[in-house]
């Protein structure tokens, strides 16, 4: 059975048995970012099966603590007495915030991810999964990126105030097991995208701000104009699969170094296929134009009635960082990511069924 109890407007207590008085000692998972998209996927996750008997699980938003107060920080691990942690809370945008905050970004992040892994190390917490991004590889490298390549150069010019504040959590993590024997880690998710995402148009990640775009080009019967040339190439990964991979790593993923969580460098997408799959989602029918550089380009081969326009006086950011997953699969060869296309019509139903409420 599994009972949820509200902390705060967003915050939930998911507890899986009778009671948890019964318990002997349960498993008490802290999930910071409880209320963003990965989250919100792991709650999903944990309610349909992947909780076990016994287990508790609170997701936290950033509505009941600011991590950034180590004050705050304090009061949430004094009051939830947490055993294991997912640390996800961040301080996060797209890339054109990312270019205008790199400062806030860096130090927003530093200071949330230093308090969470202090007071984790304070309180006895057994293991800690703390989510990653792959910008924190060097933005000069060989493909495809592997775990072993972190801290081999400087990231993006871009979002680097982000990509080193992330970096110091793979620091952090090593430290406290070379002095502690703590086994903290990290996982490194390519491109998340699906349902509770931020679809900030201007903020917020690629793949929301598509899904935002189409649906008000086709609510509003307007053309669909896309920022960038559409060639950068990006690995998405659907929140819903993310969220089983981290919970099987809070259970079975035992290094300190951090794993790679992603598809395949084969299901690698230019943003111009995400376009194409979202434009799909919606059925969008309207117009789009010029693709790329004002070359004219039919959607659809058997169709000329749908094209798209990029913009291509804004930037692209990093063209490529293609990751490798070969690692994930030496552990889970069996592991099935949902299809692109699936993940992306799931996405975007949802924002049409949750436009009201959707963070945007």
């Amino acid at each position: 059975m599994l009972v949820v109890t509200t902390l705060s407007d967003q915050s939930v207590i998911c507890t899986l048995g009778t009671s948890t008085e019964v318990m002997d000692g349960p498993m008490r998972v802290l999930v910071t970012g409880g209320s963003g998209l990965v989250g919100r996927a792991i709650e999903r996750v944990v309610k349909e099966g992947e909780g076990r008997e016994g287990e508790e699980w609170i997701f936290l938003s950033s509505k009941e603590a600011n991590l950034v107060s180590a004050e705050e920080t304090r009061a949430v691990f004094q009051k939830h007495r947490p055993t294991h942690v997912i640390h996800l809370a961040a301080m996060v945008g797209g890339l054109y915030r990312n270019m205008r905050q790199n400062l806030d970004f860096w130090r927003d992040n530093v200071h949330i991810n230093d308090n969470v892994l202090h007071m984790s190390q304070e309180f006895g917490v057994v293991k800690v999964v703390s989510c990653l991004s792959t910008c924190v590889f060097p933005d000069k490298t060989t493909y495809p990126i592997d775990e072993t390549m972190m801290h081999n150069g400087a990231p993006h010019v871009s979002n680097y105030g982000y990509a080193y504040a992330k970096r110091m959590i793979d620091v952090h993590n090593r430290a406290c097991f070379q002095q502690y024997g703590l086994r903290y880690t990290a996982i490194i998710p390519t491109n998340i995208f699906g349902p509770h995402d931020n679809f900030n148009i201007e903020d917020g990640h690629v793949m929301p701000g598509l899904v935002h775009k189409t649906y008000l080009a086709k609510k509003e019967g307007k053309p669909l104009e896309v920022w960038g040339s559409g060639r950068a190439l990006r690995q998405f990964i659907f929140s819903v699969d993310l969220a089983r991979l981290f919970v099987w790593a809070l259970r079975e993923y035992n290094e300190v170094e951090p794993i790679i969580a992603s598809v395949g460098e084969e299901e690698e997408q230019s943003v111009k296929d995400a376009v194409d799959a979202v434009v799909e989602g919606f059925g969008f029918k309207g117009e789009v134009i010029s693709f790329p550089f004002g070359v004219n380009y039919p959607f659809h081969p058997q169709t000329l009635t749908n094209r798209s326009q990029y913009d291509t006086s804004r930037s692209d950011g990093q063209i490529k960082k293609t990751a490798s997953n070969a690692k994930l699969r030496k552990y889970l060869p069996d592991f099935k990511f949902t299809p692109f296309k699936e993940a992306v019509k799931e996405t975007c139903d949802w924002l049409a069924a949750n436009y009201d409420i959707a963070r945007k």
